[in-house]
């Protein structure tokens, strides 16, 4: 295989550190070619889990610096991963539904977010960025590999084949009400929109849907998309945490 930087069209991917790379060949050793080590790596506990875990799978370790040269301008990064791309099955629990996102580094944000607030469904609308960019893989901390995920051409297309989800779509509007006020009825679908623009009007009158609206003051016209997409987690979650 030609090492070269990560592109769309590639059938395989990177993870560019340690604790990436960990967390890939715990959950994914099936999908990884080869991990490479830099020849400056410190031989700690940490890096003696990934020398098992390597073995235990079969899976060649190479010192090669130039490596790192090609694929990380960060000079921190002492692991990196080979690793082939993989289609997932979203199953019949709570989704996440992300429409046209387009930052990386948001991505991988909120994917982390999802993971901890126990949702492992991620619904992404084309056009949309590459949940494989290493960049988006390196802003999850390694959870990318804890979560099924599905790419759809619209919206329409998902929801023909998850009709049974109710659908709480946040977008400010005359019919949304304030997310301290809904009652989330499972299985749901949490549904936000591309970072500049939002979700389009249509998706605040959905058939069994809510429009919902987290309030904040005048002094921003918005909130963050990581930081509404942990609110409405965090929130949508309070009665599972009550019952754990």
């Amino acid at each position: 295989m030609k090492i070269q930087r990560y592109k769309h069209e590639s059938e395989y991917s990177y993870t560019l550190g340690m604790s990436l790379t960990i967390e890939l060949l715990v959950k994914r050793p099936q999908d990884v070619s080869q991990v490479f080590i830099s020849s400056s790596i410190e031989k700690n506990k940490s890096f003696e889990y990934l020398e098992q875990l390597c073995k235990d799978s079969g899976i060649p370790m190479e010192t090669n610096d130039k490596i790192f040269n090609l694929l990380s301008a960060k000079g921190n990064c002492f692991v990196i991963a080979v690793f082939s791309k993989y289609e997932c099955m979203l199953n019949d629990k709570d989704h996440l539904v992300l429409v046209n996102p387009a930052d990386a580094g948001n991505l991988g944000t909120i994917i982390r977010t999802a993971v901890g607030f126990n949702i492992k469904n991620l619904v992404i609308i084309a056009p949309a960025v590459d949940i494989f960019d290493p960049k988006t893989i390196r802003a999850s901390m390694g959870a990318v590999f804890h979560i099924d995920f599905t790419y759809y051409e619209s919206f329409k297309e998902y929801r023909k084949q998850y009709s049974s989800h109710f659908c709480y779509s946040f977008i400010f509007s005359e019919l949304s009400v304030p997310i301290k006020e809904v009652s989330f009825k499972q299985p749901y679908s949490l549904i936000f929109g591309n970072e500049a623009s939002g979700l389009p009007e249509e998706f605040s009158s959905l058939e069994k849907g809510q429009a919902v609206v987290i309030p904040h003051n005048t002094e921003i016209d918005s909130l963050n998309l990581p930081i509404a997409v942990g609110i409405a987690l965090y929130t949508a979650d309070k009665d599972e945490r009550a019952s754990r």
